[in-house]
């Protein structure tokens, strides 16, 4: 059973960075086939998905975020990273991580697995 937990920060100030790391447990980010990704959840709005690395180590962003947006790995602690740029207090949110089957020419739509969420406040 794959879990997933994200840690880090859960107050930045606005202008810095926004770090956060997801640690997966129970699989390998690199033998198993998934999209390892990073959505959001802003106060009273919808799921916003981030980007994602491949277990290939391919990585793959939101346009809107792409310029702020960084997303890596450290196979060797199994974990996959987060960091957005100059954050602002639109940028609060929960932030989730999430697994989505990898299928060659095939888009699937929803999340396989998914983090507990971590509160994250942008505020001086």
């Amino acid at each position: 059973q794959v879990q997933l937990q994200e840690s880090g920060p859960g107050l930045v100030k606005p202008s810095q960075t926004l770090s956060l790391t997801c640690t997966v447990s129970g699989g390998s980010i690199t033998t198993d086939y998934y999209y390892w990704s990073w959505l959001r959840q802003p106060p009273g709005k919808g799921l916003e998905w981030m980007g994602a690395i491949s277990y290939n180590g391919y990585t793959f962003y939101s346009p809107s975020l792409k310029s702020r947006t960084s997303i890596s790995r450290d196979t060797s602690k199994n974990q996959f990273t987060l960091q957005l740029k100059s954050v602002t207090p639109e940028d609060t949110a929960v932030y989730y991580c999430a697994a989505k089957i990898f299928i060659s020419g095939v888009t699937t739509p929803n999340y396989d697995y998914w983090g507990q969420g971590t509160q994250v406040t942008v505020s001086a």
